[in-house]
């Protein structure tokens, strides 16, 4: 009498993963996330499920605390659990001058590096045209509030080297920042063309800031 084996071949193995619902739907959502592929994803989701399994109830409980909790700055736009953050409330920053960005993560890599002890501001993206964004998409009306207080001297633009970022620098300079007396300069050539600040080393943040100069339409 012959074995009577079970054989999955691949393709039927793969259709047997793709029907655990919960599983895949949770991969998907890893996957959506910055920097990881597929395979990242999954293994991410096996460690979480199979692995270290008490791994994925904490992970949950400080997501759901993180959403809970964490909001925007009424004033800058940063990342807090307060109405201010702390560098707005600070009395130890310098406050008359003033850093515009465009992500809380590039807030995040400034104050990594320690290259600028002035306050922030967080446009919350740049200008473009093609994906829709516009200027009342952009956390621009609290920043001329902030510039008509008349307390900040100096604006300097820290936003990506490209067209998007040129462009809304270009922006600010005619729409918003137009006071004679508002010295508004933008942040050095340390940044590749096209890059931004999120990913750049301490000394390149120093280098661009120290090489900001005067910005001219």
């Amino acid at each position: 009498m012959g074995c009577k084996c079970l054989v999955y071949s691949k393709t039927h193995f793969n259709r047997e993963v793709s029907l655990n619902e919960p599983y895949e739907r949770l991969v998907q959502s890893l996957k959506s996330l910055p920097g990881l592929g597929y395979r990242s994803a999954e293994k991410i989701a096996l460690y979480l499920l199979v692995e270290k399994p008490e791994r994925a109830k904490e992970l949950t409980q400080r997501i759901t605390l993180a959403d809970e909790v964490l909001g925007p700055c009424r004033i800058c736009g940063n990342l807090t659990d307060a109405d201010e953050c702390k560098i707005c409330s600070s009395d130890e920053r310098e406050s008359n001058r003033l850093c515009v960005v465009e992500s809380v993560t590039d807030l995040f890599a400034m104050e990594k590096a320690g290259v600028f002890h002035g306050k922030y501001h967080i446009l919350m993206g740049k200008l473009s045209p093609v994906r829709g964004i516009g200027s009342d998409q952009l956390n621009i009306s609290s920043l001329i509030k902030r510039i008509d207080e008349g307390e900040i001297e100096e604006v300097i633009l820290a936003l990506s080297n490209d067209m998007e970022g040129e462009a809304t620098c270009h922006y600010l300079k005619n729409e918003v920042l137009k006071d004679d007396n508002l010295k508004v300069t933008r942040i050095g050539f340390g940044l590749p063309s096209g890059g931004g600040i999120t990913y750049a080393d301490e000394n390149t943040l120093q280098n661009a800031l120290q090489s900001r100069k005067t910005f001219d339409l």
